[in-house]
């Protein structure tokens, strides 16, 4: 069976005009991966220190997140478009297509981790099981994380079991705790497989790595298909970013100039990284096919990033592949030695790992992470259904039209 994408993620045209449904309306939001969505559980969960200057661009505070302020996750769970929007048109103006459509704040507050039992957490409106440095096979000994895909799914499924005995309990949970209606009606959110694939190259070769995905993303199926046999049926998969752009990848991997390819990305984890995401777009197509009912939008965040750190100057920025926060000066301004924020003695002196004067200018925060710009631009081209150099797609659709946002707002 064909797989039914969202319209967010994929726009196809259908000239001259086009009114497709444009969907991201969920009554709750439940999140499963690593750090790039996760919003306080690695630290309630081992108390690992997330400290200044993390968190200084929004909240002014450290909250849990990787990031000088807020990830693609809070600014998706705190966009909708409205339930009276049945329809988006594409026009033709000036030669190109554009797309515009409303997006509406919804009431929701940033989720809360799962793992994190201070200071009254709410999770009527969803709840996230990502943690920092988690993996979709199982955690080992020298894992970062104990909390990998399957136990992230053992708890969501921990979780609903216990809601439904509250609720069953006491009408006045429903205030705090979703309702039963929430787990099918909301969406699945999944960005993990990362650092599968990161931790990886630090002891196999690119064709080893690649070998291994097919078992990683095995695990990943039946973590995907325990959570349909508890009642999913929104799935929403992104796909993994340029591995290889990362500052700290570049600093480690792209020593030898021969191993970069432009920007002045590290080619074996960028192939590697399309190679991972083409079988996992493999994975959403056999699954939709098994599972009609249910509902798979896959997300080309690859693509997006690409585009951000090629074109970075177009969208406002001015540092598209070194750190905001970090050590060493240009290009990367990473230093292994020297976390963000890290104060240390160095060759006799001590040095700090400091950040930009401002965010606003850089893609990378700290070496292995955006910064809140950039993930806020991230979040408009899901929105937008704004893509560029796809996959190709192994089911019959027509060609992706060329669009331009228009008419949209988050909540800022």
């Amino acid at each position: 069976m064909a797989l039914k994408f969202s319209a967010m993620a994929f726009i196809f045209s259908f000239l001259p005009t086009v009114i497709m449904p444009l969907k991201f309306s969920y009554p709750a939001v439940f999140n499963f991966g690593d750090s790039n969505s996760d919003t306080g559980g690695l630290v309630a969960g081992l108390a690992f220190p997330v400290g200044p200057p993390n968190g200084q661009t929004y909240f002014q505070q450290p909250r849990g997140r990787f990031c000088d302020g807020r990830l693609i996750i809070d600014f998706l769970s705190n966009a909708s478009i409205s339930s009276s929007t049945s329809c988006f048109y594409i026009f033709n103006l000036l030669q190109s297509h554009a797309l515009i459509f409303a997006v509406d704040a919804m009431d929701r507050q940033f989720l809360n981790p799962y793992l994190d039992s201070v200071g009254a957490p709410n999770f009527q409106k969803g709840c996230n099981f990502a943690t920092g440095g988690s993996t979709i096979l199982p955690a080992n000994a020298a894992s970062t994380c104990p909390f990998s895909f399957g136990v992230q799914v053992a708890q969501f499924v921990r979780f609903k079991d216990r809601v439904l005995q509250l609720l069953a309990e006491d009408k006045e949970f429903q205030k705090y705790l979703p309702l039963e209606d929430y787990f099918m009606q909301g969406v699945y959110m999944f960005d993990t497989g990362q650092n599968d694939i990161d931790g990886a190259f630090y002891s196999k070769s690119e064709d080893q790595v690649i070998a291994s995905f097919p078992t990683i993303l095995s695990e990943f199926e039946a973590g995907i298909k325990r959570l349909y046999t508890a009642g999913a049926r929104n799935f929403w998969v992104h796909n993994t970013g340029p591995l290889g752009c990362l500052p700290r990848i570049i600093a480690t991997f792209g020593k030898n100039p021969s191993k970069l390819d432009q920007p002045v990305c590290v080619d074996s984890h960028n192939r590697a990284a399309n190679v991972f995401n083409s079988q996992l777009l493999d994975l959403c197509t056999k699954f939709q096919g098994q599972f009609p009912d249910a509902n798979v939008t896959y997300v080309d965040i690859f693509s997006i990033k690409m585009k951000l750190i090629a074109d970075f100057s177009q969208y406002g920025f001015k540092h598209s592949l070194a750190a905001c926060c970090g050590y060493g000066g240009p290009p990367l301004n990473f230093d292994n030695r020297i976390a963000c924020g890290q104060t240390k003695v160095l060759n006799g002196s001590k040095v700090t790992g400091s950040p930009c004067n401002d965010t606003a200018e850089y893609v990378n925060w700290d070496g292995n992470h955006y910064t809140e710009a950039a993930n806020r631009y991230v979040s408009e081209q899901i929105l937008a259904g704004n893509y560029s150099n796809q996959l190709p797609l192994s089911i019959n659709t027509p060609a992706l039209t060329t669009s331009m946002f228009v008419d949209s707002k988050l909540l800022y």
